[in-house]
């Protein structure tokens, strides 16, 4: 065998000895992967199917003594590396070119434990997965609105989810994690022990280590009311704001968001998803009243289903493979100039795929002190979100050109803070838009942070926080 080419984190080229990765080879309990091998292109394959990346090696590691050994060799021979969860992420930061990936999918036990009300779950399992085993007990927490969507980069990063209104985000409700820092210590990280770095990593994404465990606090919750419904998008100027007046009242437990979609027939149209997850579920369709007054769906798909049925609701529209560019923003005020701006835009979308999507946020996440963690703009109101999504690279440019247009016009109405998990590539485009993510009181203190535990920025495939120079 010969040695094996490599990429330093640097982005310079290297060569890591056959002797050195034979020995590597020989502490790993799961599987090595290199390009010539059965599996490779399947483990390096991410959701955003933009992202075409080959790293040196893969290893799919099977416990935490695989993680320790990657991230040893990594750093004495000073490689690139990256970590693969559920590999949802629209930026792809999860597959690196030329370095070491860890794939983490081999570790996804879910333990419930229902005298606590808590969950223990590896980084390598999905909200499907998550939601399958607690789901069994009557329990769940806030976990994002596509289930393939891995566990530990949507915690990592806040964890947006249908749930917040009355338990706040995902990283609102861990308890503790277990993760190994760049000098290759195995930590406990909660509350009481290293609080400093629990504050970073409840928002701060996978800048300070790696995560190999979650837990998590429970709540009670089997069945909700919920599901898609969509009207004639001719319809939005009577619907939209009927939608706004509805939500300035809305109890907790009701989530709804506002979809410009277009029908599997080629139908522009409004949707709104919704999930109420109240004492009495049958109060879910008289909530809607408003909504269903001014007239009648062309599709509806709602009503009282299982929460892990509302969660995979929408896997198949944001289905894997497919070629995406997306935006966000919090927004300043809903304007009704936002709204004609979207309308006249999204008339014109070259995919009928893509979508924008008008997100609600109220209730515990914005009761929440906003210093308990480093997830940042939690007293707002609306986030939205646009996503561009295509099949073909020869739509690429037609694609990306669309959305930047309609971003563009959108810029006066919109806030400079966004939500960490829905950023792609834009600090290309000479924007830190990683600092819109926190503000500058708390990117600094990440900064300080990064700096204590990842002085040398191992941990650099992600939405990255560089320690000070």
């Amino acid at each position: 065998m010969e040695d094996l080419k490599i990429m330093h984190s640097d982005g310079s080229n290297g060569i890591l000895a056959y002797e050195v990765f034979e020995s590597f080879k020989d502490k790993i309990h799961g599987q090595v992967l290199l390009s010539q091998d059965e599996g490779y292109d399947t483990a390096r394959t991410v959701w955003n199917g933009m992202i075409d990346r080959h790293p040196a090696c893969i290893v799919q590691a099977k416990n935490h003594e695989d993680v320790k050994a990657c991230i040893d060799l990594a750093r004495e021979y000073a490689i690139l590396i990256s970590v693969k969860g559920g590999g949802h992420n629209v930026a792809g930061n999860a597959v690196c070119e030329g370095g070491i990936m860890i794939d983490m999918s081999l570790m996804k036990e879910v333990t419930v434990d229902t005298g606590n009300r808590t969950a223990r779950v590896q980084a390598g399992a999905t909200w499907h997965d998550f939601d399958a085993e607690t789901h069994k007990f009557g329990l769940a927490t806030t976990g994002g609105v596509i289930s393939d969507t891995g566990v530990a980069g949507l915690t990592l990063g806040g964890g947006i989810g249908w749930l917040i209104g009355k338990y706040g985000l995902a990283s609102d409700n861990l308890i503790c994690v277990k993760m190994i820092t760049a000098d290759g210590q195995y930590r406990t990280v909660s509350q009481e022990e290293n609080p400093d770095l629990f504050w970073g990593i409840r928002g701060g994404g996978g800048n300070f280590g790696i995560v190999t465990e979650f837990e998590f606090q429970l709540h009670p919750l089997t069945n909700v009311y919920g599901g898609l419904m969509a009207y004639p998008l001719p319809m939005a100027a009577q619907l939209i704001p009927v939608y706004l007046e509805l939500m300035k009242n809305a109890p907790d437990e009701l989530a709804i968001n506002i979809a410009w979609i277009t029908s599997p027939e080629g139908h522009k149209a409004l949707g709104f998803i919704v999930c109420y997850y109240g004492e009495d579920l049958s109060k879910g369709r008289e909530l809607l009243e408003p909504l269903f007054q001014v007239g009648s769906p062309v599709m509806e798909h709602i009503g009282i289903i299982p929460y892990p049925v509302l969660q995979s609701v929408l896997d198949e529209t944001y289905r894997p493979g497919l070629r995406n560019y997306w935006r966000s923003n919090f927004v300043k005020t809903l304007d009704p100039a936002i709204f004609e701006i979207i309308l006249k835009h999204f008339a014109d979308a070259p995919s009928p795929l893509s979508g924008i999507v008008l997100e609600r946020f109220g209730g515990e996440v914005n009761r929440i002190d906003d210093n308990a963690t480093a997830y940042a703009h939690r007293n707002n109101a609306f986030n939205l979100m646009a996503i561009s999504m295509w099949d073909g690279a020869e739509k690429d440019e037609q694609n990306i050109g669309w959305l930047k247009a309609l971003w563009e016009e959108l810029a006066p109405y919109l806030q400079a803070r966004v939500y960490v998990n829905y950023l792609g590539s834009e600090d290309t485009e000479g924007i830190n838009r990683i600092k819109e993510a926190y503000g500058e009181a708390k990117y600094a203190r990440l900064v300080e942070l990064k700096q204590k535990y990842d002085p040398t920025n191992l941990f650099r495939m992600n939405q990255n926080i560089k320690p000070m120079k």
